[in-house]
């Protein structure tokens, strides 16, 4: 085996500058496949990041325009959603619905604090409302069923709202009296949503905002949580179901995709995580046939290597050496240049991808009313370093496969007469 070691590296060192370019290549490769996949981690991980804020078996349901005639009815009619419609989610559905709620808002609100004031919209939700959206309570209380029950005048207001109404004073806001629009409001929590650059409404009980601001029956939309819905097919038959049920309400056509709007986030997120695997699969085709040009490089320095050391495999094969010891030498020699430079390339392409996290680890894209991750930890896990290797591993093999059989298949006469 020294013997082995000591041709290989004689054999490089007579041909440092060839074996050095021929491995740059190799080393570019599978960087560049390790930076494409680290910033294909990045954007996945941002994904599931925003995924994991909200219910993924959740559906919110908006009020839209038909698109079909129906019982002699012309198409183009706004559909808009009330009580009833809330009312026959939990009453048809209490088998597939685990708990239902709605929202409504009211516009631009004056809301002040002694001297201080804002100016947002007022929402008003049901207490499900932290399942279904990124809000998330810091301190006091969210709205409960009693605050629905009761029509009570108590307010959730965001952290910033907080900040510009209450720290001059210095007070305490929960349990403190707002006016809003010339109603008082009781503070009861105070909550923080990531991914809000600003803050653009309170949040008020549903039946208060529905009872004081002339409402009437109707409302902006239905949020409910599902439960036993696990397939994509399942949760399409349950839609299919909704729709007829609301349908009869509203007199529209069941199968008018138009007349109401399900934003179902399990389907949209298996539509999501379909989409995140042919993105991966591409960036590993991308990086292998990347990785490829080093590889054919490598190959055709060993049919040189070969050609060069023909009458040494002649005498060799004369004395008695057997083919696979021949065999042997030129494949370990392909790997070795391959895995070494290999190496060499992965962890720089780790080094990119640390750099990659240090600088945009958790990039945002501000879009107006709120800020999204884009990019968060696109770094490589120990799984990605260890198929890499066998990448590089199988690559140097196969370099090194041909240019070995032909250097098996030199007869030793003919190798012998070579120049």
């Amino acid at each position: 085996m020294t013997d082995l070691w000591q041709e290989i590296y004689g054999s490089i060192k007579r041909n440092k500058l060839r074996t050095f370019l021929t491995g740059f290549a190799v080393a570019w490769g599978i960087f560049m496949l390790i930076v494409l996949l680290g910033a294909g981690n990045g954007l996945i991980h941002a994904f599931e990041e925003s995924s994991s804020q909200r219910a993924l078996n959740s559906i919110r349901v908006f009020g839209g325009w038909t698109t079909l005639p129906y019982d002699g009815l012309k198409e183009g009619r706004y559909i808009r959603l009330d009580n009833r419609d809330l009312e026959a989610t939990t009453a048809y559905f209490n088998d597939r619905v685990d708990e239902a709620g709605a929202t409504q808002n009211q516009g631009s609100t004056d809301i002040s604090y002694g001297s201080e004031y804002v100016n947002l919209s007022l929402d008003g939700v049901y207490p499900n409302y932290t399942e279904v959206e990124p809000v998330r309570l810091k301190t006091g209380r969210f709205i409960n069923q009693t605050d629905i029950r009761e029509r009570r005048k108590v307010m959730v207001v965001h952290e910033n709202t907080a900040e510009v109404l209450f720290s001059k004073s210095g007070d305490d806001p929960i349990g403190k009296f707002v006016n809003a629009g010339g109603v008082a409001y009781q503070v009861i929590g105070i909550y923080t949503d990531e991914g809000n650059a600003q803050p653009s409404s309170v949040i008020i009980p549903f039946t208060t905002l529905q009872t004081i601001y002339n409402k009437g029956n109707y409302l902006n939309s239905i949020i409910f949580t599902t439960k036993g819905l696990e397939t994509v097919e399942a949760n399409e038959r349950f839609e299919d179901d909704y729709r007829a049920v609301l349908s009869a309400n509203h007199r529209f056509d069941p199968t008018d995709d138009g007349a109401i709007w399900l934003w179902n986030r399990f389907t949209s997120y298996m539509q999501a995580m379909g989409a995140m695997g042919i993105l991966r699969t591409a960036i590993w085709v991308v990086g292998i046939f990347t990785l490829l040009s080093g590889i054919v490089g490598v190959s055709n320095i060993m049919l040189i290597t070969v050609r060069e050391r023909t009458h040494e495999f002649g005498i060799r094969k004369a004395l008695g050496a057997k083919p696979r010891s021949i065999l042997w030498l030129i494949i370990v020699e392909s790997v070795v240049i391959t895995t070494a430079f290999g190496y060499v390339g992965m962890v720089a392409g780790i080094g990119a991808t640390e750099w990659m996290n240090a600088a945009f680890g958790s990039q945002t894209v501000d879009a107006g009313m709120f800020e999204a991750k884009m990019f968060s930890n696109p770094t490589v896990d120990i799984g990605i370093a260890i198929q890499a290797t066998v990448t590089l591993i199988v690559a140097g093999t196969l370099a090194g496969l041909f240019p070995a059989r032909k250097a098996v298949r030199i007869r030793p006469i003919e190798a012998l007469r070579a120049d």
